[in-house]
């Protein structure tokens, strides 16, 4: 099933008041891969705010943590509104299996105000043309199942369990079924797609999962229609590591070099 029939029949779902469905082919090892929990989550959120707040306050940040494995199957979104002021909007949602939370999130949301500050971020890197670069491989039984949907191109750092000595991962992804224009949905998808940073600086394979994740969205990916089938930027960091946790950071850019996202993870790392 391809990511726009999961977020269809997510809609439906909710729609509907039906439980969510994990579809398969989107594992990594026995979890599912974290950024279509957070979409599927997320599109819970997105009903919730329509119906309960206001569909055209724009999300800031979006705080996930990932309590347990999510499974091929079904899962239970709940929501609650926990505050809708003028300004200022912030909804929780938590998504089950059994009687398991699996994923919670907190979304907050905040409409445009007058501001004497502004701070343009940093232009997006200069890298080569995606077929000039490295292509991610999927190797059967060491890649997961879920970046069979995705295209990548390595622009800075290893291949994973290389034993890098650089401490980042970036380059080029795009999804490789057409998605039309990217939601808030697909740019979870996206900018989670590529390994941790950690990975390249292994020597041998080894298990790594997301812990907590924070994703600040930009308001202006909120007004473009970049489509998910264009090549994005993406390029990670690892802040620190140690003790089997590695705190990364992560950018995501479009392919007109327009900062989209702002990622931060705390991953667990079984090596």
């Amino acid at each position: 099933m391809q990511f726009n029939e999961v977020l269809l029949r997510a809609r439906e779902d909710i729609a509907a008041k039906r439980p969510l469905q994990i579809p398969a082919g989107w594992t990594q090892g026995r979890a599912t891969f974290g950024g279509l929990a957070a979409a599927l989550l997320y599109e819970a959120i997105d009903e919730e705010l329509s119906r309960t707040v206001d569909p055209g306050i724009p999300l800031r940040s979006l705080a996930l943590s990932f309590v347990a494995p999510a499974e091929v199957g079904e899962l239970n979104a709940s929501v609650t509104t926990l505050r809708a002021g003028r300004s200022v909007a912030q909804i929780e949602a938590r998504a089950s299996q059994g009687q398991q939370v699996v994923t919670a999130a907190l979304a907050s949301f905040g409409r445009p105000r007058p501001s004497t500050i502004a701070v343009s971020p940093a232009a997006a890197p200069e890298f080569p043309a995606p077929e000039d670069c490295q292509a991610l491989p999927y190797i059967e039984g060491m890649t997961p199942e879920f970046t069979r949907h995705f295209d990548y191109r390595i622009t800075a750092g290893g291949l994973p369990f290389s034993g890098a000595s650089e401490p980042r991962l970036g380059g080029w992804v795009r999804f490789k079924a057409p998605t039309g224009a990217a939601s808030i949905s697909h740019l979870l998808a996206l900018i989670d797609a590529w390994p941790p940073a950690v990975l390249p600086m292994l020597k041998q394979v080894a298990p790594a999962s997301s812990l907590a994740w924070t994703v600040e969205i930009m308001q202006s990916a909120q007004e473009q229609a970049a489509s998910g089938e264009e090549w994005w930027q993406y390029m990670a960091e690892v802040d620190q590591a140690g003790d089997g946790y590695g705190v990364t950071q992560a950018r995501l850019w479009d392919s007109r070099g327009n900062l989209v996202a702002l990622s931060r993870q705390t991953v667990t790392v079984f090596a």
